[in-house]
C-alpha cells in the first residue's frame, strides 16, 4: 500500500471571495476540498468552471472548491485583472492568488485545469487534469461522504465562500458589438448574460434582449436567456429573410448559436445541443440542431455561410442559416501555431473573426498564441504572433511585434486591421503594405472588440470598464499612432530534467469510481506525441492508443517542449444504460536533456502517480 500523500498548505498573495480572510487547511478539515488550478485566459479552465457549478449545488454542504489561480500571461499576475476575472465569469467559491505558481509547484500541476482532491482529514486522494471529470468527481465524492461519515471525520455545513456586493453598472463585462441599419448599436453583454441595443451615442440604452439570468431558454426578449454570449453577426438580408432572424449570437457557455429577430426581440436557438463537443475531427456538413459545438466566441459572415470562432477546440466552423447545417472549416483541435491549408492548421483559442472590405480576407484573432491571422484561399497565415509562449507589447515590423491575449480584430477599408490587444489593455494597428505594427491607443481596460459605425468612428468595446469608448479622431492616421518598444515575455516554466536516450511517456488514467473503460467503438484510450523542435524525439513521435510510450529523446537538442495529447473513454459500469464520458487534455511539457536525468516522464489524467 503506497503512503498518503498529506496536502500543503495553502499559501499565496491573497484571497477573493473570503470576505478578505485568509483560509488554511486546518480551517477546511471536515470538508471535502476540490482545488482547482485555473488561469483565467485559458478556455479549457473556464469550461471546468461550468462542469463544477452542479457539484458545487449538490454538495454545497460538504464539498469545498477553492479555485487556485496560477496565472500564464503577465497580466493574468495583475490582482485586479484576477478580481474582474472572478467576478466576469460568474466564480462562486474562494479563489487564491498564486502568482509565483508556488502551488501550482506544490501540487505538482503540469496543466492548465489541474484538479487535486483532498480528503476531510487533509490528504490529496485524487487529481487529474483536463475537463470533462464532472460525473467521476460525483462519484468520487459520493464514496468520500460514505467512508468519512462512517468515521464521523465529516463535518457538515457553510464554506468559507462569502460573495461581493453586486455591481450597478449598465453593462457588465460586455463581449462583442455590432452595428446595426440605422445606426444602433447592439452589444452581447456577457456578464448579464444577455443583449443590449444601445443609441449612436453608444452609451443610452434602448432595450435590452434577454431576462438577465443564466440559461438557455427560447423566447420573447423579456424571457429569453443566455449564458456569457460573445460574438454577433448580422446576418445579409436576403439570407435573414429566408432563415427569419437578423442576427447570429455566439452563446458561448450554452455551446449554442442562437439567432435574433430585431423586429421583436425573439430569440431562437439555431445550431447545437448544448452539450459541449467531444468527438471526433470530420470533414461532413450536419443537422445544426443534432451537433455539439464547443463555447463558441465570435461570428462573421465569409465565404457565403457563418464562420465560427469554436474556441474551446481551437477550430473555426461554418454554419449555413439556410440549409440549417453546420461542419468544421478550419484546425485540427491541436493547440498550437501552425499555417498551411485550412483542415491542417493549428490554432489556440480564436476568439475574435473580422471580414476585409472586399471580402476575400477573413481576419482571426487566435488569442492565445496572441497571434493575428488571416484565411484565404483555402489556406491560413499568420500575419503577427509566435506561439503559445511568446507575448509582450512591441511594435514594429510584423515578424517581430508582439501581443498579449487578443480578443478581437477589425478589418478597416484601407486594408488594414485593428486589433483588440487586450491583455496589452490596446488598440494595435497592422498594415499589410508596410508589414507594420503600431500602437493607435492604450490605458485601456480589456478592450475585447472593435466596431466601424457608418461614419467611419472606431469603438472600442472596453470590457473591464463596462463600456464602449470612441477611438479619438485622427488615431488611426499614420501620425496618430505610436511606436511601443515594451517588454518581451516569454513563458518560462520549470524543465523536467531528462535523459538522452530511452524516455518512458505513462499517462495516468484511473476510471472514476462506478465506471470501467469502453471498448464499444473500438480502443478506449488514444495518446498523441509531437515535438517542439521536431528534431527533439528520435523515436515515438505519433499517434498510438496506448497510454505508455517509449520515447527516443535526442541529445544533440539541449532543450524544447513534448507536446502530449490523451484521452480515454469510459462508461458507466454495471447499469442497463450507461452514459458515456469522454476525459481529455493536452500538455506542453518543457524538458531539458541532461546527463543523468528522467527516464520516466508519467503525467496525471485522472488518478495519482504511485
Amino acid at each position: 500500500m503506497s503512503a498518503r500523500v498529506r496536502a500543503p498548505e495553502l499559501r499565496g498573495r491573497g484571497w477573493l471571495n473570503t470576505g478578505g480572510r485568509a483560509v488554511t487547511l486546518a480551517d477546511l478539515r471536515g470538508k471535502i476540498v476540490l482545488l482547482d488550478f485555473w488561469t483565467f485566459c485559458c478556455i479549457n479552465c473556464l469550461h471546468v468552471l461550468d462542469e463544477l457549478r452542479p457539484l458545487e449545488e449538490k454538495y454545497g454542504d460538504v464539498l469545498v472548491v477553492i479555485g487556485v489561480h496560477s496565472p500564464k500571461f503577465e497580466h493574468e499576475k495583475d490582482p485586479d485583472a484576477l478580481a474582474a476575472a472572478v467576478e466576469r465569469y460568474g466564480v462562486h467559491h474562494p479563489v487564491l492568488d498564486d502568482p509565483e505558481m508556488d502551488m501550482w509547484q506544490q501540487y505538482a500541476a503540469k496543466a492548465w485545469p489541474t484538479l487535486s482532491v483532498v480528503d476531510p482529514e487533509g490528504y490529496v486522494v485524487a487529481t487529474m487534469a483536463g475537463e470533462g471529470h464532472a460525473e467521476g468527481l460525483a462519484r468520487l465524492v459520493d464514496d468520500l461522504i460514505a467512508t468519512h461519515e462512517a468515521k464521523g471525520t465529516l463535518h457538515r455545513g457553510e464554506g468559507p465562500y462569502v460573495p461581493p456586493p453586486e455591481p450597478g453598472t449598465p453593462l457588465r463585462f460586455p463581449g462583442k458589438a455590432v452595428a446595426l441599419d440605422g445606426g444602433n448599436l447592439l452589444v452581447s453583454d456577457s456578464a448579464r448574460h444577455s443583449l443590449v441595443e444601445l443609441a449612436p451615442d453608444g452609451e443610452t440604452v434602448l432595450r435590452r434582449i434577454g431576462a438577465g439570468g443564466r440559461g438557455r431558454t427560447d423566447g420573447p426578449a423579456t424571457a429569453a436567456t443566455f449564458a456569457e454570449p460573445q460574438g454577433l453577426c448580422l446576418l445579409p438580408p436576403h439570407v435573414a429573410e429566408v432563415a427569419g432572424y437578423d442576427v447570429v449570437v455566439a452563446d458561448t457557455v450554452n455551446h449554442l448559436l442562437r439567432g435574433v429577430r430585431l423586429s421583436s426581440g425573439e430569440v431562437v436557438t439555431v445550431a447545437g445541443t448544448g452539450r459541449q463537443w467531444r468527438s471526433t475531427v470530420d470533414d461532413h456538413a450536419h443537422d445544426a440542431r443534432a451537433v455539439d459545438l464547443s463555447s463558441p466566441w465570435d461570428v462573421a459572415w465569409y465565404d457565403d455561410r457563418v464562420v465560427v470562432a469554436m474556441a474551446g477546440i481551437h477550430q473555426l466552423w461554418w454554419f449555413d442559416p439556410i440549409k440549417r447545417t453546420a461542419g468544421m472549416y478550419a484546425g485540427t483541435t491541436v493547440e498550437a501555431l501552425r499555417d498551411g491549408p485550412l483542415p491542417d492548421v493549428w490554432m489556440a483559442q480564436p476568439s475574435g473573426l473580422s471580414v476585409s472590405a472586399d471580402g476575400s480576407r477573413l481576419w482571426v484573432a487566435d488569442s492565445e498564441t496572441s497571434a493575428i491571422r488571416w484565411v484565404a484561399g483555402g489556406e491560413m497565415h499568420t500575419a503577427v504572433g509566435q506561439g503559445l509562449f511568446d507575448f509582450g507589447h512591441v511594435d514594429g515590423p510584423a515578424d517581430q511585434a508582439l501581443l498579449q491575449h487578443p480578443l478581437g480584430v477589425c478589418a478597416l477599408p484601407d486594408g488594414s486591421v485593428l486589433i483588440a490587444d487586450t491583455y496589452n489593455g490596446a488598440v494595435r494597428r497592422f498594415d499589410p503594405e508596410t508589414g507594420q505594427v503600431g500602437t493607435v491607443a492604450d490605458g485601456l481596460a480589456e478592450p475585447s472588440d472593435l466596431v466601424v459605425t457608418a461614419e467611419g468612428e472606431v469603438l472600442v468595446v472596453e470590457s473591464a470598464a463596462h463600456r464602449l469608448t470612441r477611438l479619438a479622431p485622427g488615431a488611426l492616421t499614420a501620425a496618430g499612432a505610436n511606436t511601443v518598444a515594451g517588454p518581451r515575455h516569454r513563458l518560462e516554466r520549470k524543465p523536467t530534467d531528462v535523459t538522452a536516450g530511452e524516455l518512458t511517456l505513462d499517462v495516468i488514467f484511473t476510471p472514476a469510481p462506478g465506471q470501467k473503460l469502453d471498448e464499444t467503438y473500438g480502443p478506449s484510450t488514444r495518446l498523441v506525441v509531437s515535438a517542439s523542435p521536431p528534431e527533439l524525439l528520435v523515436e515515438g513521435a505519433g499517434t498510438t492508443t496506448d497510454l505508455s510510450r517509449r520515447l527516443v529523446v535526442s541529445g544533440d537538442v539541449a532543450q524544447g517542449v513534448l507536446q502530449v495529447t490523451a484521452q480515454a473513454a469510459t462508461c458507466d459500469a454495471d447499469v442497463e444504460h450507461a452514459a458515456c464520458h469522454l476525459t481529455r487534455q493536452d500538455w506542453g511539457v518543457p524538458v531539458r536533456v541532461v546527463t543523468g536525468g528522467a527516464t520516466r516522464l508519467p503525467l496525471v489524467l485522472r488518478g495519482l502517480d504511485e
